[in-house]
């Protein structure tokens, strides 16, 4: 970067957008307005509108280490400590992984196979996204989400304060349904399910930055699916529904292992995509 504090925003963008395009990221001037926004305390279309304004020292110096973060490939989440979701807004950390837009997939799909849940359960719930998206939209229900990290499940508390849905919402570490004695109306999860010699081979910004438990499901993706199949029936109330984020290719084997435990899976789901990525079960 050649610019300097008091130069314009326009030759920051510029300039930094040239950075991130050397870095291989796919929108690079997007990313750059995103993040000189975020050092300047504005949006990004207050820097369109007056592109001629100077970039101030203190703004500047921040700005220059996150394009530094960013052209590393770390995610921009993690650089800006926040992913939207479902029309909200969640605290991020390298402790979970980022919520992302297939997953709300997830949301609509319980949204609509579970019209009235009163009790829900979030397995792997990382930052709460799931559960807390489906507790926005269902004010009679409460729920909660279990995670194996402690950190995870402290981020997820703090979404729930921030989002105004700490009174319905708990989040506890543990090993999944280990230490669960009750049983739910609605279960959901987004298990790891990436196969995991597949895992070195994601984008950057996933196997260098995102937590490895999270992401590897095992030699063929499917060992979570496998402990799920196992827990569902004694944590599902009698008629109660479980919704699974699923990978591209899996839906026909977790079906399988579903009904194997005598449980009634329907065909998946579609993200926007158009690939399957949700599929509903019931008990």
């Amino acid at each position: 970067m050649n610019c300097a504090p008091g130069e314009s925003i326009g030759a920051w963008l510029c300039q930094a957008g040239q950075v991130l395009r050397a870095a291989a990221i796919e929108t690079p001037r997007m990313e750059a307005r995103w993040l000189l926004a975020h050092a300047m305390g504005a949006t990004p279309e207050a820097l369109l509108r007056d592109p001629r304004a100077a970039v101030p020292p203190d703004a500047a110096q921040r700005f220059t280490a996150m394009l530094a973060r960013r052209a590393s490939r770390e995610p921009m989440a993690h650089i800006l400590g926040q992913a939207g979701f479902w029309g909200m807004d969640f605290c991020v950390s390298p402790t979970t992984l980022i919520p992302r837009a297939d997953s709300e997939t997830i949301v609509q799909a319980a949204l609509d196979a579970a019209p009235a849940p009163r009790r829900v359960l979030d397995l792997g719930t990382g930052t709460g996204c799931l559960l807390l998206a489906v507790l926005s939209e269902r004010p009679d229900a409460w729920g909660l989400g279990v995670d194996l990290v402690p950190q995870a499940a402290a981020l997820a508390a703090r979404n729930a304060t921030r989002l105004g849905l700490a009174s319905r919402a708990a989040f506890i570490a543990g090993d999944w349904a280990g230490a669960l004695g009750s049983r739910f109306d609605l279960v959901l999860s987004n298990p790891p399910y990436i196969p995991a010699d597949d895992v070195p081979a994601l984008m950057p910004e996933v196997a260098a930055h995102e937590p490895a438990t999270a992401l590897a499901g095992g030699a063929d993706g499917l060992d979570a699916y496998r402990i799920l199949a196992a827990a569902l029936p004694g944590l599902l109330t009698p008629g109660g529904t479980a919704v699974l984020e699923i990978g591209q290719g899996q839906g026909a084997d977790v079906a399988a292992l579903m009904a194997a435990a005598g449980l009634r899976p329907a065909p998946p789901i579609a993200d926007l995509g158009g690939i399957p990525r949700a599929l509903v079960v019931k008990s």
